[in-house]
């Protein structure tokens, strides 16, 4: 689910930069950006990476138990839905003569999510059915915490927008009661 959610954003923002900017492959790949041995990920060379940093419980209050109709018209309880927050970071991973793309390309990517900060089943109806809707915010990071960032993340800094997705929606679809039928009391009047 978290990686359909990721998935599905990296797929639109590469429709979006490839239609503008008349691509042939993709430009944005989901991926760390050093593997666990310290080296350099693979196939993240001029590319815009988005990457996974962390996941939260959203704090937002929600609705208890899922209510729904079975087929025999007894009522059925499912488990709640759980909201999460994912934080992803988008880097421009442009050295050198290409630094000048690193920075067109993190700019036209915050613009398309600034263009469309919202991903639902009206505007993108591919997306994962588990998935009620992606918002995406900017994160504002001071100094400090953009440099442990970037020191947890075993890299050093590279062009780069931090986002907050809400409202990714778990919802396992699985059944935790079924009530029974409610019946009228039986009157005994006699006449």
């Amino acid at each position: 689910m978290i990686q359909a959610a990721i998935n599905h954003l990296a797929t639109q923002l590469n429709a979006y930069l490839k239609r503008t900017n008349n691509l042939t492959e993709d430009i944005v790949v989901v991926s760390s950006l050093v593997e666990s041995d310290g080296n350099v990920a693979a196939n993240t060379n001029n590319k815009l990476v988005l990457f996974l940093t962390n996941i939260e419980k959203d704090s937002v209050p929600q609705a208890n138990a899922v209510r729904a109709t079975g087929f025999d018209g007894r009522a059925l309880v499912g488990s709640r839905s759980l909201y999460l927050n994912l934080y992803v970071m988008l880097a421009a991973n442009f050295s050198g003569s290409n630094y000048p793309e690193a920075l067109k390309f993190i700019s036209k990517a915050i613009a398309f999510f600034q263009m469309q900060p919202v991903f639902d089943k009206q505007s993108t109806p591919d997306l994962d059915s588990r998935i009620d809707k992606l918002v995406l915010d900017i994160e504002n990071l001071n100094i400090q915490d953009l440099s442990n960032l970037w020191g947890l993340l075993g890299g050093k800094y590279l062009p780069s927008v931090y986002y907050r997705v809400r409202m990714v929606t778990i919802n396992p679809d699985n059944v935790i009661a079924q009530l029974p039928y409610a019946t009228r009391p039986q009157s005994d009047v006699r006449g």
